[in-house]
Parts: structure tokens; sequence; C-alpha cells
């Protein structure tokens, strides 16, 4: 193993623990010291390290919950079960890939594309369970990935009966019993009532078997709180559309996750922000101050218990409803102790501006605040809020007029009705006054530097189109499967190199850490990976034809063997869940230091697309159900890797990529309310606080038209409203895998009519944009002027990473 290696795996070990959540405890936990444990369920040997398809990671090993307990001094005393059911698995595994074929086969498709990122449900079973010991463990284990969404079946939302049998039965049968949960998603655990201790460890990366048995033993603590909302599969939101093939209505509007929940009165399991830990606290008297438009609230936290601990505080505001309805509550700030040791305090001091809770109104195009009471509450979950004070606002403020982007839907947002609530009437009451506020203006609009607009400018049509796709020597497979570099194997793509002095930018994929080829060699042609670039997922999933042929192919390596093994960091929910920007800082920090070994100037990471469903399939590369939560650990992660010169994220997926579903052709219907408040917030807060270098377009459409292909979101709101200067791209689209829907893929054309590279690029999307550029098609059209203002923004991130 490499140092960096090494010192990586240890960072993420002392990390991981910020991101689990102890959903119930009893006081059994943790244990004093190692000793005889009885270790049962699929994730015990079989540990999820984090998602398949672009969210995973070439390392070197992957430490499983067994083995880190046997490192950190325990005896497992249930190998025999956990044999028994590797056979269990292997069965299951080997008619999983087949019905997959046998349904490629007869649809005329790649077996990969079919598959791509769908799950085995968990098998049943009946394995007898005698081991030895007085505490037992059992891991429960889901995955998901690219390409697919989850299902309510069991095996994958709901329990099993072999699960819900066993765990109830080892609960039973052991003085003390530990449900562990090694999951990318909510699944419903309400058959599990009686189960008193339930921790969420998530899937934390190579080491989540380390990081567990330390939490274990109590040399660290569990400190997350959830990020979306848990809740029985029956209790969820049936207002809108979800994993629709063709068109899905987001009907539900503003109204998601908690805001939902919270404002209907429905109970979930765990409410989104809750959280445990092995000790208690106690919040002191809350004191609320403004000055201007700015809130601040301070929170005195003391640890009451035994243990040491981190708190996590929240301070959420119910804004008046008027014109426009509201939710009953909002997410406004949120902060975290240090480690307290047992009664010791911290006060924390969390801030928001009024201009931050502006609602979108539609027909004034504007953002808005009404006037009225806001409420600003503190509670350690959305569910247990406290009112600790009033604003008043004396008048209706517009804050910013701006242009409509998106389009509509073809229906009209569901609204709740408000719902009274009788207030303390101690609270303080604090005055704002509508001219305290200024109107916000628009940041001046980002536009290419002369340098790049002289080159250029100079440059013909086909070799100018070239800067406009990304750098491609062929098409299919490699494409497909986000593998595309000629300078970094296993690398997904590059921009187009041949223009002389402006070197290719290579992108690798995330947002789990880089994904590259483990070992290659060199030559005068490129870097060439040794062994398949093909995911193990996705290589199963060909028939055993092509598979040994892909085998005999591989053949010994010629030349110097290189190594490329990439840290594996938390999934995407799971940093959230430490609801700390800070430790989202020290993973990019991490991933930033990997790009600059490895020659990687683009991450095609962060991805923090709303968990809009529990469905998605996705949503584990994903931060959260609110935008601010998502926005700030964005940011944080932005900063960590460009902190490394030369290095850049790109921000994904902008925007409503909400299912996997059809995803190159599903098409999102939004409202500009729900657009603006829900779904590209998170984006803006992320620019605003971090400036990434990239971003990066969904695959799927926005109310009938490609979210690549809308000058009104990549110009209008991007560059003109927000001010956005980095580069724009879309996701991979490729041919192969275009999918047959009611609406067609993305296009070269229009994709860079709108200011978008196309990636990964094709010798057919060079030829289209060609015919579009001489006015040769009558679909598609595409200026001179546009295709220079597309091929400086590669020029200016090309001056920008490789100075």
């Amino acid at each position: 193993m490499n140092d960096y290696e090494r010192e990586h795996l240890e960072r993420l070990r002392k990390l991981a623990p910020e991101c689990m959540v102890l959903l119930r405890k009893n006081g059994d936990f943790p244990l004093e010291k190692p000793g005889k444990i009885a270790l049962f369920g699929s994730g015990a040997r079989h540990t999820i390290k984090g998602g398949t398809g672009s969210g995973d990671v070439n390392a070197r090993f992957v430490i499983s919950v067994e083995e880190g307990l046997e490192r950190a001094g325990f005896t497992v005393t249930s190998k025999g079960w956990l044999t028994c059911y590797d056979q269990v698995r292997e069965t299951a595994a080997e008619r999983f890939y087949d019905g997959i074929r046998r349904e490629a086969k007869e649809k005329h498709q790649m077996p990969i594309l079919i598959g791509m990122g769908r799950a085995m449900a968990e098998p049943e079973y009946l394995l007898p369970r005698n081991a030895e010991g007085d505490t037992a463990v059992y891991v429960l284990a889901r995955n998901s990935g690219e390409g697919s969404d989850r299902r309510p079946i069991p095996g994958d939302v709901l329990l099993t009966e072999t699960e819900l049998r066993d765990i109830l039965a080892i609960r039973r049968e052991y003085k003390r019993f530990l449900l562990v949960l090694n999951v990318g998603g909510p699944v419903d655990l309400s058959p599990l009532g009686e189960v008193e201790n339930i921790l969420l460890l998530s899937q934390l990366g190579a080491g989540t078997g380390d990081a567990f048995a330390d939490v274990l033993l109590g040399r660290s603590v569990p400190s997350g709180k959830l990020s979306t909302t848990w809740a029985a599969w029956e209790d969820y939101p049936t207002v809108g559309e979800y994993v629709q093939p063709d068109d899905t209505r987001y009907r539900e509007g503003i109204y998601v996750g908690y805001r939902w929940f919270d404002t209907v009165g429905q109970v979930p399991l765990f409410p989104f922000g809750f959280g445990l830990s092995y000790t208690d606290f106690h919040y002191g008297k809350v004191s609320v101050a403004l000055h201007g438009s700015r809130v601040t609230v301070n929170v005195p936290v003391k640890n009451s218990g035994r243990f040491p601990g981190k708190e996590i505080v929240q301070v959420y505001v119910s804004v008046p409803a008027g014109k426009l309805d509201q939710p009953k509550q909002t997410l406004a700030a949120f902060g975290k102790t240090a480690l307290l040791e047992p009664g010791k305090r911290e006060t924390l001091h969390l801030a928001f501006s009024l201009e931050e809770l502006a609602s979108f109104d539609e027909e004034a195009s504007a953002w808005v605040l009404e006037p009225g009471r806001y409420i600003v509450r503190v509670g350690a979950s959305s569910r247990d809020t406290v009112p600790a004070a009033l604003v008043e606002l004396d008048e209706r403020v517009v804050l910013r007029q701006v242009k409509h982007v998106g389009g509509k839907p073809d229906f009209t947002d569901w609204k709740s009705e408000a719902i009274p609530e009788k207030l303390p009437q101690e609270l303080p009451i604090l005055k704002a006054e509508a001219a305290a506020f200024k109107p916000i203006p628009c940041p001046k609009p980002a536009v290419p530097s002369d340098y790049a607009k002289g080159l250029v400018a100079g440059l013909g049509d086909e070799e100018l189109l070239k800067l406009c796709l990304g750098q491609f020597s062929g098409s299919g497979l490699a494409s497909v499967i986000g593998s595309a570099s000629q300078s970094v194997a296993g690398a997904a793509g590059e921009t187009y190199g041949g223009i002389p002095g402006l070197a290719g930018l290579v992108m690798a994929d995330g947002p789990a850490g880089l994904r590259l080829s483990r070992q290659y060699t060199r030559d005068a042609k490129g870097a060439h990976a040794i062994g398949s670039t093909m995911p193990a997922d996705m290589a199963e999933l060909m028939p055993a034809a092509v598979r040994h042929i892909i085998k005999l192919t591989q053949g010994k390596p010629k030349g110097e063997v290189y190594e490329q093994y990439c840290s594996s960091i938390p999934i995407g929910t799971a940093l959230a869940q430490s609801w700390d920007p800070a430790v989202a800082e020290a993973c990019g920090d991490l991933v930033g230091r990997e790009m600059e070994i490895f020659g990687v100037q683009l991450w095609l990471a962060p991805a923090f697309n709303i968990h809009r469903t529990i469905l998605c399939g996705r949503n584990f590369e994903y931060y959260a159900e609110d935008p601010l939560l998502a926005g700030r650990m964005a940011a944080g992660m932005t900063r960590g890797v460009q902190r490394h010169p030369g290095c850049g994220v790109t921000i994904k997926h902008f925007c409503c990529n909400n299912q996997e579903l059809n995803r190159m052709t599903s098409n999102s219907l939004v409202s500009e309310r729900a657009l603006r408040e829900i779904y590209l917030r998170a984006f803006e807060i992320c620019i605003r606080e971090s400036d990434p270098v990239a971003l990066m377009t969904s695959y799927n459409l926005l109310n009938g038209e490609h979210t690549s292909q809308r000058a009104d979101l990549l110009q209008t709101l991007l560059r003109e409203e927000w001010g956005y200067r980095g580069l724009l791209m879309t996701d991979w689209v490729v041919a192969q895998a275009s999918g047959k829907g009611r609406h067609a893929v993305a296009r070269s054309a229009p994709s860079i009519a709108a200011g978008n590279i196309f990636m990964p690029g094709s010798q057919a999307d060079l030829a289209g944009a060609l015919k579009a550029l001489r006015g040769q098609d009558k679909r598609y059209a595409l200026s001179r002027f546009e295709a220079e203002r597309c091929a400086a923004q590669v020029v200016d991130c090309v001056l920008r990473l490789r100075k």
C-alpha cells in the first residue's frame, strides 16, 4: 500500500463516525472491550462501501464489518452462518444475472444497458443461527446504482420475511443486540418496533469495517443525523408522480421531504435531522437577535450524559402564508458542536438572513418576502422544534426581479391548507422593517476572456466544433461505461486537446472518490488499462462467451505497470448526515490530492440532486432532501478539491435528475417556483459559496426540453442571473444508451447552441453540429457566435486549471 493510501484511509476512519446515525438506543452500547460476537446479515461479510455505476471507486480493498471486528480483537462466532450465506448469495446472484441477460436478449439490447445499476434483491434463506456470545450484530445491506431505480419490494425498500424473522429472533436470543444498516437510502423499518438499538452505518468507503469497530467500542462516537426522512413505505406522499417512463409530474411543488411530512402532520419513523448519540444533550435558554435583516440564534448546548459526543442544532423558520402558500417550516441554519466531554457546554451561534427565506412569485417573476410573523424555531430535528422568537415584517418586500426560466408544466402545484398554531405568549418579537432591505442586484454576467474570444475566432468550423465536444477517438463501450480518456486509464473523458498550445483537461468520475483503472501501462498512444475497465457488476451482465473473450484478450501487460489505487470516501448521503461542511471539505481535500497524483484536472462530482423520492437509484450519491444542507455540503466538498492548484469539481446534475428510469429521455415537469426554491437552490448556494470550476447538466428534459439544450437555464439563469463563470458540459450522451421513450435523446447542435460542450463526443456528434452550423439542419440551428461562445469557455477553463 502506498503512503498516500495509508494516510487517506486513516483520515477517513476518523471522519466516518461523523456520518453514522444512531437511530435507537437502550444503553447497551458501546461495548467496554472486544469479546465473542455473533455476526449475521448480508452486509457482515459483503459490506457495501458505496453504490454502483459512476459512484463506484476502484479502491485496493474494502474492510468489511467482519474484518473490522476481527482487526479490533473480536472473535466472530458465526463463521458457519456467514459461509452458508455466501453460498445462498452466490446462487441468487447467478439467477439474477442470468435473468438480466435473458431480458436483454429478448429486447435486443446490450445487457449492461438493461441491468446497469440494478441491484439484486436480498434472497430468502433458512440458515441455523448457532453462535456463542452475549452480543449479536445483524448487518442489513442494500445496494443501488446509476441506471436503475429502487423498488418497494422485499429485499429492497421493504424487509424480506427472512430478515424480519431473523432480526426479531436474534434480538430475543442474545443479551445485547444491535441492528446495523449498511444502506444508501431508507428501508421501511416499521415492523421492527421492538428493536431497541439501531445504527445507520451507511456506506462509508473502503474503511467501513474499521470505523464501525471503533464506534462499537466507543473509541469514536456516532454524531450524524438524517439528511432525508425515513418512514413506512405507505406513509410517503403520493401527491406527485414518481419514476414514470416518459413524463413525471412534480405536482407536490415545494412540499418535498420534511416540508410535506411536517405540514400535513404525517409522523415518520425517523424525521429529517434526527439522530441520537451515546450521550444526551440539554439545550439552555435560546436567544435571538436581529440586526437589519440578519438573524442570529444563540443556542447553549450541554453534554448531560456519560459519554463524549457532538450535537447538531437546527434552526427552522415558519414563513407567513399570504399570496403564496408555505410549508410549516423551512431549514434556515444549522451547526455542530465540538466534541463535548460529559458536563461540558458550548454555545452555538447560528445565523441567517431573511433574504434567504424569500419565496418565488411566479406571477410577478420575482423573489419576495411577504409581510407577517416569521416564527424562528430551534430543535434537534424537524419534528421537535420549539418556537424561540417572532420576526415581524411590516410590508411585502420585492428582493429581486428576474426573467422566467425552465418552462411551464401542464398542472398547478398542490397546496396545503395552513394549520393554525397556538404560540407561547412570552415569545420575543423582533421588528423587521421593509426599508432595511435593499434590492438584490444580479452580478456582472460572466463572459469569455478576450484571449479566448480571439483564439476561437481564428479557428475553422471543424476545429471550433471539436472544442465544443469531448476528445474522441471512436465510439462504443468505453463511452457507455464512462472510460473514454486516452491520457489517464479509466478516466471518464477529456476535453479536445488538438489545438496547439491548448492542452486537454482530463475528467474522472465520482462522486465517492476518483474512478480510475487500478493498473495500467503506457506507450506513445497513451495509457492503457490492465484488465477490464468495466465495473464488476457490469462485467457480470455480459454473456459468458463475451466474458471469456475479454479474459483471453487481456493477456500479459507489455511494459512497466503503474498503479492508480484511489481512496473511496463516504457516499454523498453519508457525508450530508455529518451536517458539517468541514467533513465534506476534508474529503474534498483528499480527492484533490489524488487528482494531483494521477493527473486529473476535473472531478465529475459532487452530485447533489434533491432526494425527492426514496426510489431514485442514485440518491446514495446525492446529499439530502433539503437544498440548504445539500448546497452547503457541496460547497464544502468543492472548497476541499479546489484548494489544490489545477484541480476543479464538476457539480451535477443540473437539474431535476430524480429518477434513473429511461434517464436519457425522461421529462421532469416542474413549476418554476418549485424549480427555483427546491431544485436549483442547492446549486446557487454551492456556486455562491465555492465557485466550482465546472457544471454538468442532467440527462432528463425539463418541461419538454433537455436541460442541456435550455439556454434559459445555462445563459439567462447561470451566466446572467447568477454570474457563473465556469465550464458547462453535458452528461455522457451516447447513442448506445439513448433509450426508446416518447422523447428524443439530447443532440450536440442544440446543446452547443445553449452553451454546453457535448460529452464524451463522437464523429456523429461532430457531423451533426457541422450540419447545423452550415444551415443544413431543419430541426436545429447553430450560429457561429454560439459555437464560439461555447468553445471560448473551454479555453478559459484550460487557462484556469493549467496555468
